[in-house]
C-alpha cells in the first residue's frame, strides 16, 4: 500500500477508535443489561456485534454520500486537473472546520446520554449538567432499543475521508476504509464490553474523554489534510 492508503487506514482506525472508546453509551447499557438480566457472554457478545454493525451500517450511509458526491464531481472533464488538490484540500478545511465544532461542543453544555439502572431494567435519557430529568422522558432500554440508538447515532468524520477515495475513484482506498472502520467499531465496542462484563476496568476515563471526542476526530482528519496537501502523502 502507498502512503496515501496507509494515511487513511490510520486515519479510520483512529477516528474509528476514538469515537467507540470514549462513548460510555458504545459499551455501559450492554454491560448493565448483560448483568441485569444474567446473560451469557455468548448473547451479551452477540448483540454487541449486531448493535456495533448498525452503527457501522449508518456512519457509512453518510459516507457514501461523500462516495457519490466525489464520484460525480470526478466525471465531469474540467474537474480532472484539479481533483487532487482540490481533495486534498477538502479533507483538510473538513477537518477544521470539524476541529473548531468539537471546541465549541467541549465548551459548551452539549447533551449527552446517561442510564440509570432501576432493578433489574436500565433506561436512557438525554441532558446536560443544569436540567432536571423528568421520570417521563426517560426510555426503557431494551435490545431493540439500543439497535435504534446505535442505528442513530453514525459517526460523521469518516465523512470526508471516503469522499477524498470517491474524489480519486479508488476503490482499492475505499474498500480499505470500509473494512478498517467496521473492524475497529466492532472490536472496540466488544472489547470495552467484554472487560466491563467480566469486572475489569478502562484503562482511562472515558467519560470525560468524550467530551473531547469532536476534537480529537477533528485533529486526526487535518493531520490527514495537511498530509495529503502539503507533505505529498
Amino acid at each position: 500500500m502507498d502512503s496515501t492508503v496507509w494515511a487513511l487506514l490510520l486515519s479510520a482506525v483512529s477516528i474509528s477508535f476514538i469515537h467507540t472508546a470514549s462513548g460510555p453509551d458504545h459499551y455501559l447499557p450492554f454491560i448493565v443489561i448483560s448483568k441485569s438480566k444474567k446473560w451469557s457472554g455468548m448473547k451479551t457478545a452477540v448483540l454487541t456485534v449486531v448493535c456495533g454493525l448498525g452503527h457501522v451500517f449508518s456512519s457509512l450511509i453518510l459516507g457514501f454520500i461523500g462516495v457519490f458526491l466525489g464520484w460525480q464531481l470526478n466525471k465531469i472533464s474540467w474537474f480532472q486537473d484539479i481533483r487532487g488538490n482540490f481533495s486534498g484540500w477538502a479533507l483538510l478545511i473538513f477537518g477544521g472546520v470539524y476541529l473548531v465544532y468539537g471546541l465549541v461542543q467541549a465548551i459548551r453544555n452539549k447533551p449527552h446520554k446517561h442510564f440509570d439502572v432501576m432493578g433489574d431494567d436500565v433506561y436512557v435519557y438525554e441532558h446536560n449538567h443544569s436540567e432536571v430529568v423528568m421520570p417521563q422522558t426517560r426510555i426503557k432500554v431494551t435490545p431493540l432499543v439500543l439497535f435504534m440508538i446505535f442505528v442513530m447515532g453514525p459517526s460523521e468524520p469518516l465523512i470526508p475521508l471516503l469522499f477524498y477515495s470517491g474524489v480519486k475513484h479508488s476503490m482499492s482506498e475505499i474498500a480499505v476504509l470500509v473494512t478498517s472502520f467496521t473492524v475497529t467499531t466492532v472490536l472496540t465496542m466488544l472489547g470495552m464490553v467484554l472487560l466491563g462484563r467480566y469486572g475489569y476496568s478502562t484503562l482511562f476515563n472515558t467519560e470525560k474523554l468524550e467530551r473531547y471526542m469532536g476534537v480529537v476526530s477533528g485533529a486526526v482528519v487535518t493531520v490527514c489534510g495537511v498530509g495529503m496537501v502539503f507533505l505529498g502523502w
